[in-house]
């Protein structure tokens, strides 16, 4: 499937790292075509489990380092609007839901988006992702006239309840901007780097399938989403 020229792009996703596996090579599609993308990064990921074998980084200092990761992330996307939403890491969930919704309906209305990126409620698997993607459905089920709501769903029960993606782009033309992105986030994903390349090494079509096709969901309004949570 193309990937089609809009207006203005938004992503929303809660940790440094989440946009380089599912769309960087989307969000830098869209921008080699002209198309503005905003990336809202809720938190800086200053939980994460990494903190490397030896120790490369104290519970304090971990946040600058994926900063910087998360800066390094959007160069390689060329990216150029960033937004740091200041959240605390593993702690969405417990936001009050009409603040999140407000966050992300101010972003809305900044930016008019015709297209917005984020998880797909119920399908995201962490807290954090499921908070995030239920605020920006309930901000966006507000509007009168709503963008384009895609998805990234991976919970194991995803094709069973939701079935195959009904987006499906082809990014081999910026399949080595993908990778850089991914690279820029090396604390947190050195050793699933490192089992990627044995596995594209050794041939393995599934890893390369995956690397130059990202999947989304048309979020399903016709569901009854607010009982599903």
């Amino acid at each position: 499937m193309t990937i089609q020229q809009e207006r203005h792009v938004l992503v929303v996703f809660p940790h440094p790292d989440d946009e380089a596996f599912g769309v960087s090579g989307t969000i830098t599609t869209h921008i080699q075509q002209g198309t503005p993308v905003t990336y809202a990064c809720l938190t800086l990921g200053e939980m994460g489990r990494n903190l490397g074998n030896p120790q490369f980084a104290t519970r304090e200092s971990l946040p600058a380092v994926r900063k910087k990761e998360l800066l390094a992330s959007a160069e390689a996307m060329g990216l150029t609007d960033l937004r740091m939403m200041g959240l605390r890491d593993k702690t969405i969930e417990f936001e009050d839901d009409e603040k999140m919704v407000g966050m992300m309906t101010d972003l809305i209305e900044e930016l008019n988006p015709s297209k917005i990126i984020t998880f797909y409620p119920g399908f995201a698997v962490h807290p954090d992702h499921e908070a995030t993607a239920r605020a920006v459905v309930r901000a966006v089920r507000r509007m009168k006239d709503r963008p384009t709501l895609h998805g990234v769903a991976f919970a194991n029960d995803t094709l069973d309840k939701l079935g195959k993606p009904n987006v499906v782009y082809n990014i081999s033309e910026v399949r080595e901007q993908k990778m850089n992105s991914m690279k820029a986030h090396i604390s947190q994903t050195a050793w699933m780097l490192e089992e990627m390349e044995h596995k594209l090494q050794q041939g393995d079509t599934e890893t390369e399938n995956w690397l130059t096709q990202e999947r989304f969901y048309n979020y399903r309004w016709d569901e009854d989403f607010e009982k599903s949570f």
